[in-house]
């Protein structure tokens, strides 16, 4: 095959193929399990086999169409590959949610611990891959940069964005751990699974807030956003020390382990960004005014400065 007909995202499409045969083996390999033990297969099972087939067949069949000049054609560059490629996000989007739900026991146990790895690392890679695969197909062919608009829309606006992700899955899951585990008189594990759900709430609300700010006037007041990412770095890291502990919800290794790191992380790195700022604003205008510009406006970013 020519260079010409080659897909700039072969190779993430090829990478996709592997991970989805993985992640197909594993759910069939689970969900045989479940059925020889339990003797029925309800909806989770089924739909994380359809889910999991459908992006199988999806990749296989595009992987296909790459290894031939014609048809190829018909799916490199064009309107084809873009509805795939969003077809992929959602399907991912709702296998991750399945096979990571205690209450299903498919790629985490009833308390939220990774049960199989294959399953429970792929599905999340298979999901990484796809928003890769879409966002390199319209930085491609529509020439959107997405990463590059959600910089220059505004400082931090990503960091912000991945916060809140990690924020909902946070929320999401230490709810899900105190459904399905608490009311059995663990009462000091439970409270800590209701702090996992107030500091995700509250993670969440911020985000979404300063998010939809920056989004509709491109900055937000330095001052309000350089306090609510300190009282983040506080809440989250505390939510660390808690949750994750031996004695923690989110003790094992699961959604909520790795996600409850991640918030701590994003928070970090958003306070940090502000007082980085802050420092650069004070030694560039000598620290006169800089106070008050910070109550009307915030300060734009290193990498909002890049051509």
């Amino acid at each position: 095959m020519s260079n010409e007909t080659r897909s700039p995202r072969f190779v993430q499409w090829l990478a996709f193929l592997v991970i989805s045969i993985i992640t197909l083996f594993s759910v069939v390999e689970v969900v045989n399990e479940k059925d020889h033990e339990n003797g029925e297969r309800d909806a989770a099972c089924n739909w994380s086999i359809a889910c999991s087939s459908i992006t199988f067949t999806i990749t296989l069949v595009v992987n296909l169409m790459h290894l031939n000049a014609l048809s190829s054609t018909f799916i490199v560059g064009t309107k084809i590959e873009g509805g795939l490629c969003v077809l992929l996000v959602i399907f991912k989007v709702a296998l991750v949610a399945l096979v990571t739900d205690s209450s299903h026991g498919l790629a985490v146990d009833n308390v939220g611990s990774v049960y199989n790895g294959n399953l429970y690392y792929f599905s999340w890679a298979g999901f990484i891959c796809s928003v890769l695969l879409l966002t390199a197909y319209l930085q491609d062919t529509f020439g959107i940069n997405v990463a590059g608009q959600l910089r220059n829309r505004s400082p931090r606006l990503s960091l912000w964005s991945a916060h809140l992700a990690t924020a909902i899955v946070v929320m999401g899951s230490a709810a899900n751990f105190y459904d399905g585990s608490c009311g059995l008189g663990q009462r000091a594990i439970c409270s800590r699974a209701v702090y996992g759900i107030v500091i995700g709430a509250l993670a969440t609300l911020s985000a979404v807030g300063l998010i939809g700010i920056k989004i509709i006037t491109g900055r937000a007041p330095f001052l309000i956003e350089t306090v609510i990412s300190f009282i983040l770095v506080i809440l989250c890291g505390v939510g660390v020390g808690l949750i994750t502990s031996q004695n923690g919800p989110g003790a094992e290794l699961g959604n909520l382990y790795y996600f409850t790191w991640a918030t701590f992380l994003t928070a970090f790195m958003l306070f940090a960004s502000c007082v980085e700022d802050y420092k650069s604003a004070s030694s560039s205008e000598g620290g006169d005014g800089v106070i008050s510009q910070q109550n009307h406006e915030s300060i734009p970013s290193n990498e909002s400065e890049e051509p």
